[in-house]
């Protein structure tokens, strides 16, 4: 009987594309339930930045790893699809990738308080003023 297969199975290039799901996963779990304490672009940067890592690391980087995406390279003169399509998948993974850490980033700084938000006070609204026209005369002016 051979353990070819099992090893196989515990390997670091089979178990990759797991790791990548499950911490996909687990980051927008963590921004999800951060977000509930944080203001309003705070949790909205968190939130962001997690669905688009999340997007990368559950979907897009293990097709990557089982071939259904070819990746792209510019020595390559041959594909099996489609240039165009590999090079828009390319695209839409270091977009995802990097934006999705960028903005998750700033939105930890933000929660973190390392970086603060200049905060607007609210501005008194002024009480409409009448329309001159209509407005009533003073009441020595009646009188003459």
């Amino acid at each position: 009987m051979s353990c070819g297969a099992l090893f196989t199975l515990g390997s670091i290039e089979a178990i990759r594309p797991v790791f990548w799901m499950v911490m996909g996963g687990f980051i927008f779990l963590y921004a999800w339930r951060l977000s509930r304490r944080s203001e309003r672009w705070t949790a909205r940067l968190l939130v962001a930045g997690a669905l688009m890592l999340a997007f990368g690391y559950t979907f897009v980087l293990p097709m990557y790893e089982a071939g259904v995406l070819e990746r792209f390279a510019e020595q390559r003169r041959h594909y099996h699809g489609s240039a165009a399509t590999a090079l828009a998948w390319n695209v839409v993974k270091i977009t995802v990738m990097n934006f999705g850490w960028l903005v998750f980033g700033a939105g930890m700084a933000l929660h973190a308080g390392l970086v603060r938000l200049p905060v607007r006070k609210p501005q008194p609204v002024p009480a409409t003023q009448p329309n001159p026209m209509q407005t009533p005369r003073p009441t020595h002016e009646l009188a003459a």
